[in-house]
């Protein structure tokens, strides 16, 4: 921000979060600035929501997913919602669930709309209002018994601060702020797709590894399993039945072992973490014991990748599966097979259920996929292998989601130093690059 020009004189807000703002700016009220309407009957408009992420947007009635509010057949007292408005959903305001609306539409009937009552630039309106400080200020707005269900009072919001500039410098603040965000936002993409590529080559290094081992030149053979292909001519394909046992060992009452959990991004983890926000289970009486070296099956989410390889003795819940070496192996093998993508989608095949999120991985089922087993020396060498250059992608994608947090920690310094005055934004300033 040093790099940006400042104001020449600045006065004191009396407000500490706004600290100092510009001498010539002034320090107004919302409920100086908002005016609340309420237009009806106009059930032919377009259906709006306004979310916490993107403000106001057009509601695909389409998308089930995404429609989790019911939506009446007569939307005659639906709220006129028009293209520059101001509109709120006042349960979720001190989410950020607010935005002047690029569209022209009926919302909900519980939501405020306002027209605004000032010389107000509609674009710096909604940066400003959208920004970290007023999101935070508005949970000191809400009442409620529970933290998911605070409404806004009207009175107190009408009492928050909000700093105008001139006409001309709301303006200047708004293009400002549309191109410096374009250019941020766009600079992320970048580093998500460099992310993509980098998770996508860990992938085929894990496919190739574990189907086709480590040297390119040894002779081939057909597995004989569609989803496999080809394998090296000395490796053999075994079921996941010879290969594993299905332990149901039940732990006794009143125990204190470790808590396991499986999770579809990190595998086999303890639910400490979990447990110190709350989410603790009741009991672990009659969970099943897992020893260090077990392969941990989330029956429920197993196709998409929640299942592993235990570090830890512990306890898990009954719902999953643990599966026990029956032969020489280097369990991490079948770790990085079995949460592989390609291997994920063999194992969905294998499941049973109706909907994809009520699939269930059996071991009846499980048991008869075949996999490729190599030596157990073998093994040992591609783990090897994997474990140094799997760590460098994983090292590398972790410095590139340091530069996104940094991007947008930047974008949000920059949006509230604009919208507060703490930069002087000129219309030289539109055309410098980040």
């Amino acid at each position: 921000m040093n790099t940006f020009p400042k104001y020449e004189t600045y006065k004191n807000s009396g407000i500490e979060w706004l600290g100092k703002i510009p001498d010539s700016w002034e320090l107004t009220k919302l409920g100086t600035c908002l005016t609340l309407v309420s237009k009806k009957n106009r059930a032919d408009l377009p259906l709006l929501s306004i979310t916490r992420e993107q403000g106001v947007i057009e509601r695909d009635i389409e998308d089930a997913e995404s429609n989790h509010n019911f939506i009446p057949d007569d939307l005659s007292g639906y709220k006129v919602l028009e293209q520059g408005q101001f509109g709120m959903n006042k349960m979720k305001a001190w989410q950020g669930s607010y935005g002047v609306s690029k569209h022209t539409g009926i919302v909900s009937p519980a939501y405020f709309v306002f027209d605004f009552a000032k010389v107000i630039d509609p674009i710096f309106f909604n940066w400003a209002i959208r920004s970290k400080l007023y999101v935070s200020y508005f949970g000191s707005a809400s009442d409620g018994v529970r933290i998911g269900q605070w409404d806004l009072s009207k009175s107190r919001m009408k009492a928050i601060p909000f700093l105008l500039p001139s006409p001309e410098e709301q303006t200047a603040i708004a293009h400002f702020l549309d191109q410096k965000t374009a250019q941020i936002d766009a600079a992320i993409v970048i580093k998500e797709q460099q992310i993509a590529l980098l998770k996508e080559r860990k992938q085929i290094l894990i496919q190739q590894a574990v189907t086709q081992g480590l040297d390119p030149t040894v002779p081939m053979k057909d597995s004989g399993v569609e989803w496999i292909e080809e394998i090296p001519a000395h490796w053999e394909m075994k079921k996941v039945k010879h290969l594993f046992r299905m332990i149901m060992e039940s732990s006794e009452k009143n125990n204190n072992h470790e808590l396991l959990s499986v999770y579809t991004d990190i595998g086999v983890k303890p639910r400490r973490e979990l447990e110190e926000r709350g989410n603790k289970a009741s009991t672990t009486d009659g969970y099943w014991f897992v020893k260090k070296g077990d392969i941990v099956v989330n029956k429920l989410l197993a196709w998409m990748g929640a299942i592993g390889l235990s570090e830890y003795d512990g306890v898990t819940s009954p719902a999953y599966d643990i599966l026990r070496p029956k032969v020489e192996m280097n369990g991490y093998f079948y770790h990085f097979l079995f949460r592989s993508d390609f291997c994920s989608s063999e194992l969905k095949r294998h499941s049973r259920g109706i909907m994809d999120m009520r699939l269930r991985l059996y071991f009846d089922k499980f048991g008869l996929v075949e996999v490729p087993y190599p030596s157990a020396t073998e093994q040992n060498k591609i783990i090897d292998f994997l474990n140094i250059n799997l760590i460098k992608m994983d090292e590398g994608i972790d410095l590139i989601k340091q530069q996104i947090e940094k991007l947008r920690e930047y974008k949000t310094t920059l949006i509230n130093s604009a919208v507060t005055g703490k930069i002087r934004v000129t219309n030289n300033a539109v055309d410098v690059s980040i």
